[in-house]
């Protein structure tokens, strides 16, 4: 029976990304998708976080239209939640089964600011396909999950405190001894409106409707962003330059460009031990138990501006995804609290109980068995996403322009720069960037657009600009 149990403990996902993981970070693109890929046999194929880590790496690689296709299988399982929010329907198994075996027992419908960013990214998918009126559609989407996202987390706070209320069982965050509480005192947490809004979002939304000659709605996005970024100042200039752009791109001869410029790699959550004094109505219980655990990353890349075709253009940070990791983590707590008190308290109990009628020899052998499926801490999480976005947007003379990321000049790639408007995606990690395939908008058909490992010298195919390369 012990051995069935365990046997029910899968694998962590940090064990079965991380490889993929650092495949992204040195280059190695092609070895990270086939990483993810040889996962998804069987019943995997549907696995949600499988196919959002699938669907980010094939975007990375500029493959969108197979981004798309991976992303909308992982958009069917967050469909499902959505159903269950607006039809007030619970998954009453996972529930329980997180309750006595722990939260990698739950069916993993993602983070909500991880569902915020699956529509995001199916928007900007579907503008380097081209298709704006089904980007516009996805735009859309993502305000009304939103605010599926406020209600069911207002209830499920109300549940976990009547839960506990019910169960006897009263604990609080300061209690938890060994948690490192710190974490989220952090600025770049503690002044997040909430766990799952993203200034990258409303400033797309802006720019979609901008785009579409919608000028109130693109007005009401990025007034959205301002508001959730709003020490952000670059944020501003798109609300305050709608009525300017329209009259420079009379003239026809510069071109709206948007970069949306991505660093690094979402946080990993592990596993930590803590002990809980957990009070009861047979008395104070302390037990050993394991939380998840985000720590801050203080080497993120911190950008400033980039440069092109001779201006200096300033860049706002639009999210932070391992401060919104966090803050998600924290308004996880009460609820993961809850139900770690009440699986602790429920094992307890049981192996009083087996003292009491099968002697102390046997409830040594149940306190054993109750420390071996004490699971740990739930790690998934959507690993193959940026740490951060940054965002800039200048007006750029038709003809081909240098654009220089960084100032040592290692990432730098040159642009065909034409039509209304552009959007130029970049993934930047460490040793490595990733330029993906512009999307020109208003109609403007795009063209081959290969990337470049250096100004002046194209590519014949898709590869990174890899600091060792340069260095070559």
């Amino acid at each position: 029976m012990v051995a069935g149990l365990l046997a029910g403990c899968a694998a962590t996902h940090d064990s079965k990304v991380g490889e993929s993981a650092n495949d992204l970070a040195a280059g190695l693109l092609d070895s990270a998708i086939l990483r993810v890929e040889t996962q998804m046999q069987g019943e995997a194929a549907e696995d949600l976080l499988l196919n959002l880590e699938k669907g980010e790496l094939l975007r990375v690689a500029a493959r969108y239209d197979e981004s798309q296709q991976a992303l909308e299988t992982a958009d069917a399982t967050v469909r499902v939640w959505e159903d269950q929010v607006r039809g007030a329907l619970a998954a009453v198994g996972t529930q329980i089964g997180a309750t006595l075996f722990g939260d990698g027992m739950r069916d993993y419908e993602g983070q909500d600011y991880e569902k915020v960013m699956l529509t995001t990214r199916m928007a900007m998918n579907r503008l380097n396909m081209g298709d704006l009126e089904n980007a516009r559609v996805d735009i859309r989407r993502t305000h009304e999950r939103e605010a599926l996202i406020a209600e069911a987390r207002s209830r499920a706070n109300a549940e976990a405190e009547e839960e506990a209320q019910e169960q006897g069982v009263e604990v609080e965050q300061k209690d938890i001894s060994g948690y490192p509480v710190e974490i989220f005192d952090d600025p770049a947490v503690i002044g997040l409106k909430n766990g799952y809004q993203n200034a990258l979002s409303h400033y797309l939304a802006g720019f979609v409707y901008e785009t579409m000659n919608e000028p109130s709605l693109a007005a009401a996005g990025y007034r959205q962003a301002i508001e959730l970024r709003p020490d952000e100042t670059a944020l501003q200039a798109g609300l305050e330059g709608l009525a300017e752009r329209q009259q420079r791109l009379a003239s026809g001869k510069e071109t709206d460009v948007l970069f949306v410029i991505e660093t690094g790699l979402a946080p990993a959550r592990r596993s930590q031990s803590i002990v809980l004094p957990v009070p009861t109505h047979n008395g104070l219980l302390t037990l050993a138990t394991a939380f998840p655990v985000i720590q801050p990353n203080p080497h993120a890349l911190d950008l400033r501006q980039i440069s092109i075709a001779g201006q200096t253009v300033p860049v706002a940070q639009a999210t932070d995804l391992n401060a919104m990791a966090r803050r998600a983590l924290r308004d996880e707590l009460p609820g993961m609290l809850t139900r770690s008190s009440i699986r602790l308290v429920t094992k307890a109990v049981l192996q009083n109980e087996i003292n009491q009628q099968a002697g102390p020899l046997a409830g040594l052998f149940a306190a054993l068995v109750s420390a071996a499926i004490e699971p740990e801490a739930d790690d998934r999480m959507w690993r193959m996403l940026p740490e951060r976005v940054y965002l800039a947007r200048a007006f750029v003379p038709h003809g081909q322009h240098e654009l220089q990321l960084s100032e040592d000049g290692h990432a730098v790639r040159t642009l065909d720069v034409r039509g209304r408007r552009m959007v130029v995606p970049v993934r930047m990690l460490s040793a490595v960037t990733y330029f993906g395939e512009p999307a020109y908008l208003d109609g403007v058909a795009a063209a081959d657009t290969a990337p470049e490992r250096k100004a002046g010298r194209a590519s014949s195919r898709r590869v990174p600009v890899s600091v060792a390369q340069e260095a070559q």
